[in-house]
């Protein structure tokens, strides 16, 4: 653990030399790309500083319990600084895991009605409000990219952007099918049905890590169409994308503007197109999903809404809470931190 500590504080050190050079200044893309690791490996040395601290004082307390006079502070100190090491080997253990590159950006969501007709598009919709209340909770912003409203309520599909400070290293855990059992306002006879709406969580893509080649894209405007203010229909600014090597859609109509439209939909098509190369590159490695917390896929139940019992289950780590309630109002925390720890034990076994 110290030799890979020393390495990460080598480099720390070598990338704060370089950021003072004014030829790595005067590339704005290097000078990016070395500041994005330096904030990345920022918190391990500062904590590995801390650790070498810590040992120091062990020794001077060892040093302390040797003279008669100072020996009962000396012990004092020395069981002090003891736990506090034990406590930092924890933290370095968690630090020196492999971190996920996208971690630190900010998120792009889909949330889909799946099967269930009305009802799902209402989870939809449902769904999409715990979130909001989530973001909001967080601090964090929520900007909507694209939706689709169903008349019975609800969303068939909308997609929204999350920005905040790592925003992707919370919300990751939540794509695939989320199941809602519960009467819905539909039924006439009170039974109990089982509905579901599928979310899609992937990182925003900046220009460093993907560049879209909009020849491979065509674009077509369109009139806004749907539930929206006055003159929604009444100009052709809705942009539909469609990457044409992969089939891949993607549809636009929230802003009056075509030109804010199109910015919308690129940043919508570049996270499914950087998602799709990811998932690639995974399967590719085989074993590099081994240790992962479920596939990520749209298709993979995930976690249960059950209303009558005022229950949530994740059952990709068998977490079960009665506070359903709380949950729909944006009270995901435990969830979250559930799948955190669980993935971070499931790489140290890896490791």
């Amino acid at each position: 653990m110290i030799e890979r500590l020393n390495i990460i504080e080598e480099r720390y050190n070598e990338i704060t030399k370089s950021l003072t050079n004014p030829e790595i200044l005067s590339n704005i893309k290097e000078s990016m790309k070395l500041s994005k690791e330096q904030a990345d490996l920022e918190e391990t040395v500062e904590t590995y500083n801390q650790y070498k601290r810590v040992l120091e004082d062990i020794e001077t307390a060892k040093e302390m319990t040797k003279d008669k006079e100072l020996s009962e502070m000396g012990k004092e100190e020395l069981e002090i600084a003891t736990q506090k090491k034990e406590e930092l080997e924890k933290k370095l253990e968690i630090l020196l895991i492999p971190k996920d590159p996208n971690d630190g950006k900010n998120v792009i969501m889909e949330i889909r009605g799946a099967a269930g007709g009305d009802e799902a598009n209402i989870f939809a919709g449902d769904l999409y409000e715990m979130y909001r209340k989530y973001i909001e909770k967080e601090g964090w912003k929520l900007e909507i990219l694209s939706e689709e409203k169903s008349e019975a309520g609800g969303f068939s599909l909308i997609s929204f952007m999350v920005k905040g400070d790592n925003v992707y290293s919370k919300l990751k855990y939540e794509s695939g099918a989320h199941r809602v059992q519960r009467v819905p306002v539909t039924e006439t006879q009170g039974r109990v049905h089982t509905s579901t709406a599928t979310v899609l969580s992937m990182p925003e893509v900046e220009d460093i890590d993907f560049e879209l080649d909009m020849n491979e894209v065509r674009i077509d405007i369109t009139r806004s169409s749907g539930c929206g203010g006055q003159g929604v229909n009444t100009t052709d600014s809705a942009v539909r994308l469609t990457h044409i090597p992969t089939g891949i859609i993607v549809y636009s109509q929230t802003e009056r503007s075509q030109i804010k439209n199109k910015e919308k939909a690129i940043k919508i098509l570049q996270a499914r197109l950087f998602d799709l190369k990811s998932r690639e590159r995974e399967e590719e490695l085989g074993n590099e999903r081994r240790s992962k917390i479920g596939t990520g896929d749209r298709s993979e139940k995930i976690r249960t809404y059950n209303y009558p019992q005022n229950r949530v289950t994740d059952h990709r780590i068998g977490f079960t809470t009665n506070t359903l309630d709380r949950v729909m109002n944006g009270d995901l925390g435990k969830i979250i931190e559930a799948l955190i720890t669980e993935d971070q034990a499931r790489k140290l076994r890896e490791e």
